[in-house]
């Protein structure tokens, strides 16, 4: 569970540990909208060095980050594939086995993997500084004018706060099943490409068997508690924006300018 970093919350003590949750939420998608922003790898690195900074001021390790990214090597590793094989734009870099791989699909991938992995490190900086209860909290407040509209603020944020929450176990039990299965004899690394499918079907059918029945057991132990969705429920803390969180939020402004800039003048 130690070596889990996304989803994971790390009870440190710092700055950002202590903003409003909606302060951090809030930062979380100016930056996110600033990502698709097409101002070059300078702008990516303003970014890149925003990222750094606030977690250097939430003491987290880049070790820590760098454990986050890990589970999307793979998925990168794959579009990395599909899209040398699939772009044409650009100059021929080389050609192998008859596939001639082009610059601008190196260009192309290398900008879908930097904002994947600026994505996943704004997001783990947001999991590892903001307990579950106060996400859950921060998402309904931000939530609430859509309320006349219907729109279930508080079911929704319990869910999201419930997925983050099971992200980390969720990926313990699946290095449990592999290590129990890898006991039984399964090979998931060596064998062809139908040993490899059944292998991952016998590791995808018990995990989702696992989600399901924590997820019956979670229902039922909110049920025992007296969990009505649709009751109206007060609070015993209540959310207060002060002046570094409206410090944060006009940094994360001040980034999204800077990339609209270099994108308007580049």
């Amino acid at each position: 569970m130690n070596n889990i970093a996304l989803g994971k919350y790390l009870p440190l003590d710092s700055i950002i540990h202590h903003m409003d949750p909606r302060a951090k939420i809030g930062a979380m998608l100016i930056m996110m909208i600033a990502i698709f922003i097409p101002a070059g790898y300078a702008g990516y690195g303003v970014i890149a060095a925003a990222v750094i900074g606030t977690a250097l001021l939430a003491r987290l390790k880049l070790s820590f980050l760098w454990r986050a990214m890990k589970p999307m090597l793979f998925m990168l590793t794959f579009l990395l594939i599909i899209n040398l094989l699939v772009i044409r734009d650009g100059d021929v870099l080389f050609t192998i086995f008859g596939f001639s791989v082009y610059t601008g699909a190196i260009a192309q991938t290398l900008y879908i993997v930097v904002r994947l992995a600026l994505m996943i490190m704004i997001t783990t900086i947001l999991t590892a500084t903001t307990k579950p209860l106060e996400l859950t909290l921060g998402i309904e407040d931000l939530l609430k004018p859509f309320q006349v509209i219907h729109v279930p603020a508080h079911e929704i944020a319990m869910m999201i706060s419930i997925a983050l929450r099971f992200i980390p176990t969720l990926i313990e039990e699946t290095q449990r099943i592999m290590k129990a299965q890898a006991s039984r004899g399964v090979d998931m690394e060596e064998g062809s490409l139908m040993e490899k499918v059944k292998a991952i079907l016998s590791l995808i059918v018990p995990l989702f068997v696992s989600a399901f029945q924590r997820a019956e057991d979670l229902a039922y132990a909110m049920e025992a508690r007296g969990y009505i969705p649709n009751r109206m429920r007060t609070r015993y803390k209540q959310l207060k924006m002060e002046g570094r969180d409206y410090v944060l939020l006009s940094a994360s402004v001040l980034v999204f300018a800077a990339m609209v800039a270099m994108m308007l003048y580049a």
